[in-house]
């Protein structure tokens, strides 16, 4: 104290925007788990908050309802898989087939994620009650893959390494037979070994080429 006069203490003032997103991603993560532990029906906003340590007035000042809360912390999920095009691109190196094992390696691998296995779990248990979520998944996630996939196989057609073909068609094919099989495997608990997919992912690319051969 100075001149009789207390200092001013300084109170924890306003969280930070960073720390303000990282407890609303906190927020999401924890209400997923819940959806994924309890179901939509069980779960509830008491529930959440109290595992996230937030007031049930701190949720519902973002989120109308359980609904909403559901549908954001589905759509965190679904940001998370976005595999950006950059990325796709550096997959590219000018072999049709390592670029398509590349990519199948990489959707595969991404399923196996803590966030891939869950995002595929809600939309199994909850897409009856909420259809959309497996439309946005793959609007959002898939279907950016089948159309790069899709442009690296009009690219072939049209340099002669493979026949003329509907790509969209064969690419949406190819990601189904080639992702679909261990997708389920792994979202049920069994997970392949390195080398069951790379055989998988292997076989199935020189089947698909095989097909498409120039005859």
């Amino acid at each position: 104290m100075q001149n009789g006069v207390a200092p001013t203490r300084r109170g924890a003032g306003r969280p930070t925007r960073e720390q303000a997103e990282a407890r609303h991603e906190e927020l999401l993560d924890t209400a997923l788990d819940l959806f994924l532990e309890r179901g939509f029906e069980l779960a509830t906003i008491e529930m959440i908050a109290a595992r996230v340590n937030m007031t049930k007035r701190t949720v519902y000042a973002r989120y109308p309802d359980k609904a909403a809360l559901f549908r954001a912390a589905v759509q965190r999920a679904i940001e998370r898989q976005i595999v950006p095009q950059a990325v796709l691109e550096g997959l590219d190196n000018g072999d049709l087939a390592e670029t398509l094992e590349g990519i199948a390696r990489l959707r595969i691998t991404q399923v196996a994620t803590p966030n891939g296995l869950r995002l595929q779990r809600i939309i199994n248990t909850e897409s009856y009650r909420f259809p959309e979520i497996f439309t946005i998944s793959f609007e959002q996630s898939g279907r950016p893959v089948i159309e790069f996939v899709a442009g690296v196989l009009e690219r072939a057609v049209a340099d002669g390494t493979i026949a003329p073909t509907n790509p969209r068609l064969v690419a949406s094919v190819f990601m189904s037979m080639l992702v679909s099989g261990p997708v389920r495997t792994i979202v049920s608990g069994h997970m392949p070994t390195q080398n069951e997919l790379d055989e998988r992912i292997q076989f199935s690319v020189r089947l698909l080429l095989d097909g498409l051969r120039p005859r």
